[in-house]
């Protein structure tokens, strides 16, 4: 199985796999703090490479069932994770839609690397994996997201009231969308996507 691998200005965007276990474990140890605002209860053991393997594993089962397409970034001067992107929740037939999430390390934000990496990876699953819409939500008073967001052209659908169980408590979710203005009907009628190279 070929993974994607995506190259932009300032990151390696690589499609996460079992050996990567050790700098996921590392980037959940150097962000405890920082994500606990944003992120539902998640295990302690997500701090361990062992923990992670299992679930690289299953990314990677995902990805081959068109289900999800979860990426690393990494900075490639020294090799380090920085940020993870997840679409996840893919769905075909009529509705050819998915949610994104994403997460950055304390140390690299305000830098523009997460624009950069949602450009690259939101272009590849438009064109390469041929979704119509991709969904992303976030908390009210996230500036970050919401400004982030609006600039990658995603439009404010909705307010999503005690959505996620979010730092103890249920919150509520903006939400917005993004449409891919190059689609084409036609390939509703193909089961899979086939890679655009």
């Amino acid at each position: 199985m070929s993974l994607p691998h995506l190259i932009t200005p300032r990151l390696h965007l690589r499609h996460v796999e079992p050996a990567m276990a050790v700098a996921h474990a590392e980037f959940m140890q150097r962000n405890r703090l920082h994500l606990k605002p944003w992120e539902p209860p998640r295990p302690a053991d997500l701090e361990s490479a062992q923990a992670w393997v299992p679930l690289l594993v299953n990314a990677l089962h995902a990805f081959e069932t068109d289900r999800e397409v979860r990426w690393a970034m990494f900075d490639p001067a020294d090799g380090c994770l920085i940020g993870r992107i997840n679409f996840a929740g893919i769905q075909r037939g009529p509705f050819q839609s998915c949610l994104l999430g994403y997460q950055i390390d304390a140390q690299y934000e305000g830098q523009g690397l997460m624009r950069e990496a949602l450009a690259a990876t939101i272009d590849y699953m438009f064109s390469s994996k041929r979704l119509h819409r991709i969904e992303a939500n976030y908390r009210p008073h996230n500036e970050r997201s919401s400004a982030l967001l609006a600039r990658l052209g995603f439009e404010r659908i909705g307010l999503a009231h005690r959505y996620l169980f979010i730092d103890g408590d249920w919150a509520d979710h903006v939400q917005t969308q993004r449409l891919n203005p190059d689609f084409d009907p036609a390939w509703l009628l193909v089961e899979s996507p086939a890679p655009v190279r």
